[in-house]
C-alpha cells in the first residue's frame, strides 16, 4: 500500500470507527431503545440455531477478549514470565481453535438464514451483511495463522500490538510499524475496524446489554411484596371456607 493509504486506513480510520462506535451506540440507545435487541429467530427454527449460536459465541467471545488483552497489554507486564515467541505460539493455538469454532458457528448461522424461507423473509439486509462480514473476518483471521508461523519470534505480533496501543493512547508513529505487515494482516485489521463502524446500526448493539448484566452483581436485592398484604384480615380464610 502507498503511504497515504496506510495513513488513512491505520492512522485516521481507527478513530473514525471508534467515534462512530461509541457515539452511535449512545445515540441509538437514547433515541431508538425499541430497536435495541438481538432480533432472535429462535421461534422460527431452533435446531441449527443452537449449534451455530453456541459455537459462534464461544469462539468470538474468546477471540474478542484474547485480542483485547493480547494487543493492549504492554510487553513489560508479561515479559518476565512469557516470551514474545511463546505468547505468539499460545495465541496461534488458542486463537486457531476459537477461530475455527466461530467460523463453523457463523457458517451454520449464515446457511440457516439464507436457506430457510421463513427466516430469510424476516431477515433485514443488515443481518445478512453482518453475517457475511463476520464470516469473512473469521476466515481472514484463520488465514493469518500460517503467516504468523513464518516468524515465531513474535516480532510481527509485537508490532501489531504496539500499533494498537499507540492508537488507544493517541500516540503517533503507529502507521510506520505496519510497513512490513502482509496484506492479509492489514485486511483483517481493516475489516475488524469496519465491524466496529457498523456496530451501532446492527443487532450487534445487544452486546452492550450483555456487558450491562454485570451490573446485576452489584444491584441491591429487589423487595417483592405479596398482594395478600393489602387484603383485609381473614380474607383468605373466608375464601377457603367458600371453596
Amino acid at each position: 500500500m502507498t503511504a497515504w493509504l496506510d495513513t488513512l486506513l491505520f492512522g485516521i480510520y481507527p478513530y473514525i470507527c471508534l467515534a462512530v462506535f461509541f457515539i452511535g451506540s449512545w445515540a441509538r440507545f437514547d433515541r431508538d431503545q425499541y430497536t435495541w435487541k438481538s432480533d432472535s429467530s429462535q421461534l422460527l427454527r431452533t435446531g441449527s440455531l443452537r449449534w451455530g449460536s453456541n459455537l459462534f459465541h464461544i469462539g468470538v467471545l474468546f477471540l474478542f477478549f484474547g485480542h483485547t488483552v493480547g494487543m493492549l497489554t504492554p510487553h513489560f507486564l508479561y515479559e518476565g514470565f512469557i516470551s514474545a515467541g511463546n505468547k505468539q505460539l499460545m495465541a496461534m493455538v488458542s486463537g486457531g481453535i476459537a477461530g475455527l469454532l466461530g467460523f463453523v458457528g457463523v457458517s451454520i448461522l449464515l446457511h440457516r438464514r439464507l436457506s430457510d424461507p421463513r427466516i430469510r423473509a424476516t431477515s433485514k439486509t443488515s443481518d445478512i451483511v453482518l453475517l457475511l462480514l463476520l464470516w469473512l473476518q473469521l476466515a481472514l483471521g484463520l488465514a493469518t495463522i500460517p503467516l504468523s508461523a513464518k516468524h515465531l519470534d513474535g516480532s510481527m505480533m509485537m508490532l501489531l500490538a504496539e500499533w494498537a496501543q499507540r492508537v488507544v493512547t493517541f500516540r503517533t508513529g503507529g502507521v510506520e510499524l505496519l510497513a512490513d505487515a502482509g496484506w492479509i494482516f492489514k485486511a483483517h485489521m481493516v475489516l475488524g475496524m469496519s465491524i466496529f463502524l457498523i456496530f451501532p446500526f446492527t443487532r450487534l448493539v445487544h452486546v452492550w446489554s450483555g456487558f450491562g448484566t454485570l451490573a446485576y452483581v452489584l444491584r441491591p436485592y429487589q423487595v417483592v411484596r405479596s398482594r395478600r398484604l393489602n387484603l383485609p384480615p381473614g380474607h383468605m380464610q373466608s375464601q377457603d371456607r367458600r371453596a
